[in-house]
């Protein structure tokens, strides 16, 4: 298991965001976890990035305790994530917005940039070089030198997506990348997250609306309503859950 979540609550004060959650990912899986808006999701993905230490339970990385750790800390051993409002550097270039992520690879010091000596350049170079490349990966070479903000949305989120990449994750959790957008564009997004957990070997956890993307990708489904797990199985057996569809649209059981 590349991912292990025992038994997790998250409370805040009175209020009960998750409670007794439990997840274990294989390597290479793709597993989906919808539910409701408020349902507890990305609540998850904030406990296990370090976000949020929770209140009860534990949080293993590849067998190693991660419960509580720091997200810097979270993120060199192999987590990344997107968020659900995308937060690039609008204001910076796109080539930038990558060479952020790769900040932590560099070993030369404060004092080798400010002398721009051979050392730092050369590590400027190579890490240009491992940028490039990763927007090559994501169709996004071209514009390596515009702003990000005046990137088109679908851009954007790929351009967020391939930040995530650059910290090199084993594992990578996606909040509702679809948001916002069309029946093609979301079409486009499924093939693109299949291409890039083939080419980079990722474990993917996914979190999305839109029902057509999720059960289309997803090799298991997670169901979450109001911080409870209601039911769990492959996209078939999940659609067809009386208790899922009453989640989601409040049919009630008749006798």
């Amino acid at each position: 298991m590349i991912l292990d979540i025992r038994a997790m609550r998250m409370q805040f004060g009175g209020l009960v965001a998750v409670d007794d959650f439990s997840l274990s990912i294989e390597k290479g899986g793709l597993v989906g976890l919808i539910g409701p808006n408020g349902a507890g999701k990305t609540t998850v993905f904030n406990v296990v990035t370090g976000a949020y230490p929770p209140t009860r339970g534990a949080i293993l990385m590849e067998g190693r305790d991660i419960t509580g750790m720091r997200p810097d800390l979270v993120t060199r051993l192999g987590i990344a994530r997107t968020f659900q409002n995308i937060r690039i550097f609008s204001r910076m270039s796109v080539i930038e917005n990558i060479l952020v992520s790769l900040h932590w690879r560099l070993r030369a010091s404060i004092v080798d940039a400010f002398l721009l000596d051979r050392r730092y350049r050369m590590e400027e170079e190579r890490m240009r070089a491992v940028a490039m490349g990763l927007l090559a990966e994501v169709n996004l070479d071209r514009v390596a030198g515009a702003p990000a903000g005046s990137l088109p949305y679908g851009s954007q989120r790929r351009l967020e997506v391939c930040r995530a990449l650059a910290t090199e994750p084993k594992l990578l959790l996606l909040d509702e990348p679809a948001a916002g957008m069309n029946p093609a564009e979301s079409m486009e997004l499924m093939r693109f997250i299949k291409r890039i957990q083939e080419d980079f070997g990722l474990t993917i956890l996914l979190i999305e609306h839109q029902m057509r993307v999720v059960m289309g990708i997803s090799e298991k489904i997670v169901v979450l309503d109001h911080g409870i797990e209601i039911a769990r199985g492959t996209p078939e057996e999940v659609s067809r859950d009386p208790k899922v569809i009453q989640a989601y649209l409040g049919v009630q059981e008749h006798a």
